[in-house]
């Protein structure tokens, strides 16, 4: 024992801040220590390292039983701890294995049991308590820094930190199979991660059930918790986010495990110090990637293919009604939508990088005809109007958010037009008034926005100051920027209300944030820029899946669905959808500058990856079921949701979000038609 304590001290000074362990104790009493900077972080519980419930009452397991180590081994690499214990009506043989890998310390547990019937209601765990003063924590997807603005909603998980508070979820759910705490200490901020290999548990009294993941708070810090089963959140034990709205029941989640039966769980745990406040969970984020390497794409559909079924898609939803020309939002409804679901102004900037490419010279007809038409979009005390109705010839909708992010793609037009010889006067006359307008409102002294939504105005300000030369609008950008990186980088407040639908924290939120840095950064090479891009860019990747989730039969399944480089929408929406292609070239310029090859494969991944489902017509839907989540259909059943994929709503922003990211590859030097 002292010499293996011994060696993982040596351990700790050679590889500053790496993570490592040791087992500490007096016998019969031992426990498993993490430690990073030769500073104890988390450790297994007082009871013992091994704990086991062999009941379920009250919604919940219970008779929990514990154990520890009775022999420590040497094995290579691996030290292993073995126990026995007796509960259930028979014997337990349990057995931990852990070694240091690459920064981390990976750890195989094994369940092995010896009765000689069947042991009914069981509940495994693993379980590593970190003491603090005050503590915080991110589960990729589902809950950031305790969801503080989502929680008004009652529609999203939500922690406070209480003692004895439960934040528990299906491994499935999580885009990064992560649970992450920031810890206040004495000795100042700390992070602790558990990672783990997820899988389904066998035995399960539910169907498709899988282990559990999450954190428990309690009075002097927390306890990193997974568990064969069991899910709490919001106060409530047995309980599953399966709707928008909110949750429903999932109780009796135990195991009835027969003679003989062996059940083993990977994890990986990772300590270190915090440098400022809501930046640790960005180490994790990068653990996480590592641990998985999802970026394989040859398995998954190419660019010339995704951007000719897009094109050809487009087409369809193109209108000639009148004098009116443009892109329709729905299939079934002429009506032109600038930004957010219509995005009718995407391809006059997209079309015109791809037309050639594409042996498609009608697209820059299109591009610049649809174009002309929106950049007469009427304006009004908000700004300017969104929506264009055809049959009526009328302007309405009052979204800034929308009008961000049409004056990105009148930007990224106009550079490109004016190099290609398109009439350009018009479209700039409108991107100079959009610009004044909200210019002047972000500089005037009582603009407070309320959520990140207008963060998707810096990037359209930064490029209209270079385009028109206007110092004013890259004051505005600046503003906006300090703003938003004060409120959000401390995550105090996270990234959110990035989309119309839902009001918490969400990726489109820190996308927002994440191009205005990144355009910020480029117009001004100031390090500060590309530190507040970074910080936005590992909050979007906190929400882009890294593995490939095991799905039960249905829509997804047979289509040998891969969920790798998808997004998960938000806390309050719980699909993965095809948001991320519009972000994935953002991810590479990063990689391209921060010279970090993850980035720009992860960038290739997010686009590639959503190239699925695009059926013969080049149409796809919105919203696969990668957990136990739906937004329509059929929803009482929760554990028939899974594997599930709603094709119907297909609002025109699914097409051209290829088309637009598609086009900015290119530019980037990526050889898309290769």
């Amino acid at each position: 024992m002292r010499i293996l304590s011994g060696l993982f001290l040596m351990a700790a000074s050679a590889a500053f801040a790496a993570t490592t362990f040791r087992v500490a104790g007096p016998v019969g009493a031992q426990r498993v220590e993490v430690l990073a900077d030769n500073r104890v972080y988390a450790s297994t519980p007082a009871e013992g390292v091994w704990s086991i419930a062999c009941d379920w009452r009250d919604a919940w397991p219970a008779d929990w039983h514990h154990a520890a180590p009775a022999v420590i081994e040497a094995a290579g690499d691996w030290t292993i701890l073995k126990g026995r214990l007796d509960a259930c009506g028979g014997t337990w043989e349990l057995r931990d294995a852990y070694k240091h890998a690459d920064g981390v310390v990976k750890a195989i547990r094994r369940f092995e049991w010896k009765g000689t019937g069947t042991a009914p209601k069981v509940t495994l765990s693993v379980r590593f308590r970190a003491p603090a003063l005050k503590v915080n924590l991110l589960l990729p997807g589902i809950l950031y820094y305790g969801n503080p603005s989502g929680a008004r909603s009652g529609k999203v998980p939500v922690f406070t930190g209480k003692a004895g508070e439960e934040a528990i979820y299906e491994e499935h759910r999580y885009p990064l199979p992560f649970a992450y705490t920031e810890l206040s200490r004495s000795d100042g901020l700390a992070g602790v991660a558990l990672h783990t290999v997820p899988s389904p548990v066998p035995f399960g009294r539910i169907k498709d059930q899988w282990w559990s993941l999450g954190v428990v708070a309690q009075a002097a810090g927390a306890e990193l918790v997974a568990l064969s089963g069991p899910c709490a959140s919001n106060g409530k034990r047995s309980v599953i986010k399966a709707v928008q709205p909110g949750f429903k029941p999932y109780d009796e989640a135990y195991l009835s495990v027969p003679p003989g039966a062996i059940i083993e769980k990977t994890f990986y745990l990772e300590a270190f110090p915090v440098k400022a406040e809501g930046s640790g969970f960005q180490t994790p984020v990068r653990t996480s990637a590592k641990l998985f390497a999802p970026w394989y794409v040859d398995d998954l559909p190419g660019f010339g293919e995704i951007l000719r079924d897009k094109y050809r898609y487009a087409k369809s939803r193109w209108r000639e009604r009148g004098l009116a020309r443009g892109f329709s939002k729905y299939p079934d409804r002429d009506i032109f939508v600038m930004g957010w679901c219509g995005q009718a102004d995407s391809p006059g900037y997209a079309l015109q990088v791809l037309a050639k490419d594409l042996g498609a010279p009608e697209a820059l007809d299109m591009a610049r005809r649809s174009l002309d038409l929106l950049s007469g979009a009427q304006f009004y005390d908000g700004g300017f109007h969104t929506w264009y109705t055809v049959n009526k010839g009328e302007w309405s909708g009052h979204e800034p958010l929308s009008q961000g992010q049409a004056m990105m793609n009148f930007a990224r037009a106009i550079r490109v037009g004016r190099a290609t010889g398109a009439n350009t006067p018009k479209w700039e006359a409108f991107l100079r008034k959009a610009a004044d307008f909200h210019a002047a409102r972000i500089l005037a002294p009582e603009w407070k926005p309320l959520s990140t939504a207008e963060g998707f105005f810096l990037a359209p300000l930064v490029a209209s100051s270079r385009l028109f030369a206007n110092d004013t609008y890259m004051r505005a950008a600046v503003k906006a920027g300090e703003s938003y990186a004060a409120r959000h980088t401390s995550m105090r407040e996270p990234y959110w209300g990035g989309t119309l639908d839902a009001q918490s924290e969400d990726k489109e939120g820190a996308w927002a944030a994440f191009e205005g840095f990144l355009g910020l950064y480029e117009a001004t090479a100031n390090p500060l820029h590309l530190n507040w891009a970074e910080h936005a860019c590992d909050v979007v990747l906190s929400y882009v899946v890294v593995w490939d989730i095991d799905l039960p039969a249905g829509r997804l399944r047979d289509h040998r669905f891969r969920t790798r480089g998808w997004t998960v929408v938000s806390p309050q929406n719980q699909h993965i959808d095809v948001y991320g292609v519009i972000m994935a070239p953002a991810v590479y310029r990063l990689g391209q500058i921060l010279k970090r090859e993850d980035l720009k494969r992860m960038g290739i991944l997010m686009y590639r990856t959503c190239g699925q489902l695009i059926d013969p017509y080049g149409s796809q839907g919105e919203q696969p079921h990668h957990t136990n989540y739906a937004q329509r259909g059929d929803t009482d059943d929760v554990l028939g949701l899974r594997g599930g994929y709603r094709e119907e709503w297909t609002v025109f922003w699914i097409t051209a979000h290829f088309l637009n990211a598609g086009a900015q590859f290119s530019e980037m030097g990526v050889d898309v038609w290769r």
